[in-house]
């Protein structure tokens, strides 16, 4: 398996297989993943934007994170800036890289890639500080948020609802650039 740095080409080249590793570990409906297809087209041109990608020794996706500048105007940033205070909106989103994906297709979870890829790409980040977003779950047992907190990510918002969701939200944060 290899780790690799993917310009905006490259995920929009692989997009039906970004899809397709998406679903899988999202577990979405088809329906879903269409309207996805275009959100993640569209995140290629932001600002900042930086990608990586797992692939097997054929090429095959096994797993990609992508992120961008944290800005306003954007669905996510307005939304988590509008639940923090004042000096936390100064602190998290003032030159903030957002960690928008990060996928491990289920058949090869459990073996360092999305360890590999967050690590990956928060050295490529942009910024002082980069954001998340993750749904609740018990943190002893979610390889998620297990990940997260190996990577020191602290607690910004407990509980938080996206509208049109009605799964409850963590969204964690950590300062950049990660230690040597």
């Amino acid at each position: 398996m290899r780790l690799v740095a993917w310009t905006p080409e490259d995920l929009i080249r692989r997009l039906d297989d970004v899809i397709r590793v998406y679903g899988q570990a999202m577990g979405y409906p088809r329906d879903l993943l269409e309207t996805r297809r275009g959100y993640i087209a569209g995140h290629v041109h932001r600002s900042g934007f930086r990608a990586v990608a797992t692939l097997d020794p054929a090429g095959a996706l096994l797993g990609f994170g992508y992120g961008y500048t944290s800005a306003s105007g954007q669905w996510w940033h307005d939304q988590v800036r509008s639940a923090l205070s004042r000096s936390a909106r100064k602190i998290w989103l003032a030159n903030c890289f957002e960690v928008v994906e990060l996928h491990v297709q289920p058949a090869t979870q459990g073996q360092g890639l999305g360890a590999a890829q967050l690590g990956a790409l928060l050295s490529m980040a942009v910024g002082k500080t980069t954001l998340l977003s993750t749904p609740e779950a018990d943190e002893r047992t979610s390889r998620a948020w297990r990940l997260y907190r190996r990577f020191e990510f602290v607690d910004v918002l407990r509980d938080f609802h996206f509208p049109g969701d009605d799964r409850p939200f963590a969204i964690l944060g950590r300062t950049l650039p990660l230690p040597d």
